[in-house]
């Protein structure tokens, strides 16, 4: 029992140190694109990061979200026991997304989380990660909402998760999604706020001062 309780604070340091690498802020800082917290919504996100107008910024920093949220629960499947994989890795993958929503780094003032929960819904179920994604993609092409696309995104893992994994509603993976997703939900409240209203911001590459997601 000591040996799971301090293999479960390995994973949970291991993991915020990683997932709270603000890698939108150190990407446009190191770019000359300046403080991305200044810049739109404050936010340190891809999304935020696209209305400095550099969209290779963005994906990449889209890209390097997504690995810091799937990469604890990589390491976690490759070194620890096998029996202990399941839960180390969903409590890896919601404190990787936890991190990027409250990083030590910057106050505790983070990102919204959806890019590093795709990278940690890749690491608990690729498959029904690609169709979250896919989801994700068409809403946004849709509708030019990033924070509606993910909500859905958010919505529809709860399902998919253990349905194309084969899991009980109350195993690792799926509850580590219901978290992730409740995190999400509660880190975008103003931007649902915002689409009951009516007043959320499209994303659009040429708009740098409305906030979004």
């Amino acid at each position: 029992m000591s040996d799971t309780i301090e293999l479960i604070l390995i994973v949970v340091i291991a993991s915020y140190l990683c997932g709270s690498i603000p890698f939108g802020l150190l990407l446009t800082k190191f770019s000359g694109s300046g403080d991305i917290r200044k810049v739109g919504s404050g936010n340190i996100g891809a999304t935020n990061v696209l209305r400095t107008g550099n969209k290779k910024l963005a994906g990449a920093t889209f890209l390097l979200d997504a690995i810091k949220g799937a990469l604890p629960a990589l390491v976690i499947y490759i070194l620890a026991p096998e029996t202990q994989k399941p839960l180390l890795a969903g409590i890896a993958c919601f404190t990787a997304v936890f991190a990027h929503c409250y990083p030590i780094w910057l106050g505790f003032k983070g990102g919204k989380g959806v890019a590093t929960g795709v990278g940690a819904m890749l690491a608990l179920s690729w498959l029904a990660a690609l169709s979250g994604f896919l989801l994700w993609l068409v809403i946004v092409w849709r509708t030019r909402y990033s924070s509606l696309g993910g909500l859905a995104a958010c919505l529809a893992m709860i399902v998919l998760v253990p349905l194309f994994g084969h899991y009980s509603f109350l195993s690792p993976a799926p509850l580590a999604t219901d978290a992730i997703s409740i995190l999400i939900f509660w880190r975008h409240r103003s931007n649902l706020t915002r689409l009951c209203s009516g007043t959320e911001s499209k994303v659009s590459v040429s708009q740098t001062d409305r906030p979004q997601g």
